[in-house]
């Protein structure tokens, strides 16, 4: 079992920069990758971002540019960057780890780009 927990969320006003972090209860060392999902009202959860246990990234075309993934295996913590926040980004922001075949989710964190 994986917990995640999630921090970072707001309100922050279009332009703006946010740093969303995940903490894992066990090492990330041997995560096959883990990675930042959203969920907007009305809308599928998508991938924002991921990073693998190799340390490759791949990001949803509508951040490229402007967020970036990172991971600190010795704090167990994956973090996400974002820059140049658009009121398209709001949205729920959920941690996903993916170990061995199994899916594990954080709580989610709300981010809102708003003036």
């Amino acid at each position: 079992q994986v917990q995640l927990v999630e921090s970072g969320g707001g309100l922050v006003q279009p332009g703006g920069s946010l740093r969303l972090s995940c903490t894992a209860s066990r090492s990330t060392f041997s995560f096959n990758a883990i990675g930042w999902y959203r969920q907007a009202p009305g809308k599928q959860r998508e991938l924002v971002a991921r990073i693998s246990s190799g340390g490759s990234t791949n990001y949803a075309d509508s951040v490229k540019g402007r967020f970036t993934i990172s991971r600190d295996n010795a704090k167990n913590t994956v973090y996400l960057q974002m820059n140049s926040l658009k009121p398209e980004d709001t949205a729920v922001y959920y941690c996903n780890a993916y170990v061995f075949g199994d899916n594990y989710w954080g709580q989610g964190t709300q981010v809102t780009v708003s003036s």
